[in-house]
């Protein structure tokens, strides 16, 4: 029993540590925050705008949406080392993730900002629940990258950033 349960906790660290780590694509909406140790002139946290681009020290404007957070330590690092510092230590983290949003059944409709591993459940929940009138049956989401495309989805489905889900009304 207390084998089974140390795996499981495991496996979710893993999974948790995946995400942060490399598989999350950067977007408008997003705020991040890049520093490299011993330069404090080179520490920036900033909102990424429609354009994902930023201003960053000595580059002027780079473009972030569509890169993983290791992806924008490369980019830094590579652009930093030799010009400017001999061997650049870059952080760069995401301090607030861009929201997911929810309407439809639900008591408090709305934008709400989106956490790593956040289920269809866990969104209904942020959302003050379900209304009496809705449908656990017709729950759709709309992804962020194909707004006109809309999955039947279940409660235990997965939620990205920037998804819309819409909770529709059960009929009698």
């Amino acid at each position: 029993m207390m084998k089974s349960i140390i795996i499981g906790l495991l496996f979710v660290f893993v999974q948790v540590s995946a995400f942060a780590s490399g598989s999350y694509l950067l977007g408008p909406g997003d705020k991040v925050e890049i520093k490299v140790f011993g330069q404090k002139d080179l520490t920036v946290e900033t909102l990424l705008s429609n354009s994902g681009q930023i201003n960053y020290p000595f580059f002027g404007e780079i473009k972030l949406t569509g890169l993983t957070v290791k992806q924008v330590e490369k980019l830094i690092y590579r652009g930093l080392k030799g010009d400017y510092l001999v061997n650049p230590n870059v952080y760069v983290h995401v301090v607030e993730y861009r929201p997911f949003y929810i309407h439809g059944e639900v008591k408090q409709p709305g934008g709400y900002p989106y956490q790593p591993g956040l289920t269809i459940n866990q969104a209904i929940a942020l959302a003050g629940g379900l209304t009496e009138r809705a449908s656990k049956d017709k729950i759709y989401l709309f992804k962020e990258k194909k707004k006109n495309t809309k999955i039947n989805v279940s409660l235990t489905f997965k939620v990205n950033a920037g998804d819309t889900i819409l909770i529709k009304q059960r009929f009698f």
